[in-house]
């Protein structure tokens, strides 16, 4: 096992002694902490409607502003760049001074980057129920609002490797170079992907045409999931995991070993999303092949979060923060198990285009993203805040009612994505298909769509539960620092 590691620097407050005492920035991580929790419950709201209007049609209320249409992507951009985005940036403004032994390199551009990211969440909640939008997975947002996402990733890059040029100490731990290749690849994929002639304020076309707008596009959206609900989170745990339980992580040698393979693969896996396509035989293949040596990395990585909690196993029984670690990690294990399994055409023939790939995303983004968020915090909140969390039995409870959701979610989107499938592929006697009607599938898998909205609504009722803990955590700290003496406040 490796020393190097941040567990042991255990003082929140102050680098080590031999770079002296540091005033780091904990303002601007508690104002993400704040958005993530507020935008974390607005994206699993609206998760929750949408489950229901599938399970229910007239929950869709006529209006043109609330369809489903109207609401998929508001859902999906408020989960990856409101709740994960914001949970994300918390926890490396937070690690990232602390493992370099510095503040923030600007203020300024920390405040620049908050309020600037939380402007553009509100402009695309504004936006797409009105029905602007570019119409690509994962990069809706009109060009306006594109234009303004890269201006202030601008800003955080500059304050992020600003900070690394003034660090106050010589070795970069392995999870800075998981924020950098986010910083780095995160800007590369939104503005080639994001090329485009604006028309009119509100409306533009691509620069690209056809199939090579689906591969740039494809491109862009898997290693949107690779470097924004992947890597930096893997960076997070290298971190967070070894300090929630005062241990070294288990072998910094695969750590590196895990970094440098996983961005070499994923960056070269997106063309799995067209298999069956006009794509040429051999991209495909490539999608492919890169999809299933991806496991390797991502399992060495798991393993390594797992066996760093030797010599713990037995805080799973007592500590909340250990058990969203435990199920966060084995989620990250089990997703980016069945992707590349998913990417294989004989298998892909069968799950895509139907509810098994919801089960899949949900898989990674509630019980990987989800869970990694809250174990963070829950060991975060009390430390910024200097004071202690205010209910491990709420916290407990959290994890329960969430894990429960997750497993009743994915499970139902597994039955209902495979009855598709085979519903669709189905031949009767006379070679015709058995279920030549779309609304044959439909109804045979509205059981399952009630079991998923009752698995998203535990989910968001889970995170309702960790919210006002933490906001009860917080307030406590502000409470009792205003009724000590001004010497012991400051």
């Amino acid at each position: 096992m490796s020393t190097d590691t941040p567990a042991l620097d255990s003082s929140p407050a102050i680098a080590s002694e031999a770079h002296g005492a540091v005033n780091y920035d904990d303002a601007i991580v508690k104002k993400f902490i704040i958005a993530t929790l507020v935008f974390g419950v607005v994206g699993m709201l609206v998760g929750v409607i949408l489950a229901l209007q599938l399970a229910w049609w007239p929950a869709n209320l006529g209006l043109e502003w609330t369809t489903f249409g109207r609401l998929r992507p508001l859902h999906t951009n408020a989960v990856i760049f409101a709740f994960t985005g914001n949970f994300i940036f918390a926890g490396i403004y937070y690690s990232t001074q602390r493992l370099l032994k510095v503040r923030m390199f600007n203020d300024v551009l920390s405040a620049i980057h908050f309020w600037g990211w939380q402007i553009i969440i509100v402009a695309a909640a504004l936006s797409l129920p009105m029905g602007l939008t570019q119409g690509k997975e994962y990069a809706e947002l009109i060009w306006p609002i594109d234009i303004a996402i890269t201006l202030i990733w601008v800003v955080f890059a500059i304050n992020f490797f600003g900070t690394i040029a003034v660090r106050r100490v010589k070795h970069l731990y392995v999870a800075i170079w998981f924020y950098m290749s986010m910083v780095l690849t995160i800007a590369v994929l939104h503005i080639v992907n994001s090329l485009a002639l604006p028309a009119t304020l509100t409306r533009s076309y691509p620069v690209y045409a056809g199939l090579t707008d689906a591969l740039v596009q494809w491109w862009y959206g898997h290693n949107a999931v690779g470097f924004l609900l992947t890597t930096p989170i893997l960076g997070l745990m290298y971190y967070f995991l070894p300090k929630s339980v005062n241990r070294p992580v288990f072998s910094y040698r695969l750590s590196i070993i895990h970094f440098w393979a996983l961005i070499f693969l994923y960056i070269w896996a997106g063309p799995h999303h067209l298999l069956y396509s006009a794509l040429p035989d051999w991209a495909q293949t490539l999608g492919m092949v890169f999809s299933v040596m991806l496991i390797a990395p991502s399992w060495g990585g798991m393993l390594n979060g797992l066996l760093t909690l030797r010599g713990a196993w037995d805080r799973l029984r007592t500590d909340p923060i250990v058990k969203f670690w435990v199920v966060a990690v084995s989620f990250y294990g089990m997703s980016t198990f069945e992707g590349p399994m998913m990417s294989i055409r004989a298998v892909n023939a069968l799950s895509h285009y139907t509810d098994w790939t919801i089960g899949h995303v949900h898989s990674g983004a509630l019980g990987w993203v989800g869970m990694s968020a809250f174990a963070m915090l829950y060991w975060l909140v009390p430390v910024v805040w200097k004071t202690r969390l205010h209910s491990e039995s709420l916290a407990t409870a959290h994890f329960w009612i969430a894990t429960t959701g997750i497993v009743l979610y994915v499970v139902a989107m597994w039955s209902s994505g495979i009855t598709q499938g085979l519903m669709w592929r189905a031949i009767d006697d006379a070679g015709q298909l058995a279920y030549p009607s779309f609304v044959d599938t439909v109804l045979e898998l509205m059981p399952f769509y009630w079991i998923r909205l009752v698995g998203g609504t535990m989910y968001l009722g889970g995170m309702l539960v960790g919210c006002w803990n933490i906001f009860m955590t917080a307030r406590g700290a502000s409470a009792s620092a205003a009724s000590a003496p001004a010497a012991f406040a400051k």
